[in-house]
């Protein structure tokens, strides 16, 4: 098993620890790795002296720890590590003799995707969508990792701006792109957003489909240890649900709540503090008999 199986492949839940003595590459990708698993404060170390020695590895770590930190709400310090992350891009001279061209975007061209997408994201967090569409307009997929990225935040746009019948379709993309790619990470986070879309569109047949694609999602999230993921559909589910059963939207919740909390006990100081002062962290799920403060249908924290 490499590390970049477990990064991009079909190993998500893998140990990586023993790459984080390797060299840049090996820590960068065990890094994503981490951070999937929501072992951010070990991920945050990692990256933190990446991206102090720059380069095309600096400006990947960069946009990486951007999305550990958007992902625990904090989008303004997210938007300045991306603006880091792009102002790092290296000129496209090829990588590895390959033209620039990695398969998984591991290079000068997918590295300044990362970057845009990333503060298209932040964008979107801070609800200034005429920006986000811009931001998004000037990013170029090439590998399959961007394209995928670049699918996710159309979706995202489009939820954020209230049309939940226009996310359908390029959620669909991006996990078709994603399953293709054998990227499991990414094949769920991509039914996370595809579920989401079909619950928020609200007709019967896409809420049906919907809690099918985010109970399956559920349960192969959990199967793989991948936290970051578990957690946030936990909750639409609680949300999707809320018409049923008591115990359906109790379970769900639980299930929201326990996955936040292993997130956040291995979240670095700085990202708990995001987390705790975020409108978009249900924080409140770790405090019994309050409602949750966030509405994750409509800000995904994009990877």
């Amino acid at each position: 098993m490499t590390v970049r199986q477990a990064a991009f492949g079909d190993r998500p839940g893998a140990e990586v620890w023993a790459a984080l003595g390797g060299g840049a590459e090996q820590r960068w990708l065990a890094a994503v790795v981490l951070g999937g698993q929501g072992h951010y404060a070990a991920a945050a170390s990692v990256l933190g002296g990446l991206i102090a020695g720059g380069g095309l590895f600096g400006s990947l770590a960069a946009s990486t720890l951007a999305s550990h930190r958007r992902q625990l709400g904090g989008h303004a310090a997210a938007r300045v590590l991306d603006g880091r992350a792009l102002a790092m891009v290296p000129e496209d001279h090829g990588y590895d003799g390959h033209h620039g061209c990695d398969p998984d975007d591991v290079d000068p061209a997918g590295a300044r995707a990362d970057a845009l997408l990333g503060l298209a994201a932040d964008a979107v967090g801070a609800g200034r969508l005429t920006e986000a569409r811009r931001l998004h307009a000037r990013v170029e997929p090439r590998g399959w990792r961007s394209r995928v990225r670049h699918q996710w935040l159309a979706a995202e746009i489009a939820l954020a701006g209230g049309h939940a019948e226009q996310a359908v379709h390029p959620a669909e993309v991006a996990a078709a792109t994603a399953r293709a790619a054998g990227a499991t990470r990414h094949t769920l986070k991509s039914d996370l957003v595809l579920g989401t879309a079909l619950v928020v569109r609200g007709t019967p047949e896409s809420v049906s489909r919907g809690l099918d694609v985010l109970l399956c999602d559920l349960n192969h999230t959990d199967r793989n240890g991948l936290f970051s993921l578990s957690w946030p559909t936990a909750l639409v589910l609680a949300n999707a649900l809320a018409d049923r059963t008591i115990a359906d939207v109790q379970n769900m919740r639980e299930r929201a709540e326990n996955a936040l909390s292993c997130v956040l006990r291995r979240a670095d100081p700085i990202g708990r503090r995001l987390a705790e002062r975020s409108p978009w962290i249900p924080t409140a799920l770790l405090r019994s008999g309050e409602p949750p403060n966030a509405d994750l249908q409509t800000n995904f924290l994009t990877d």
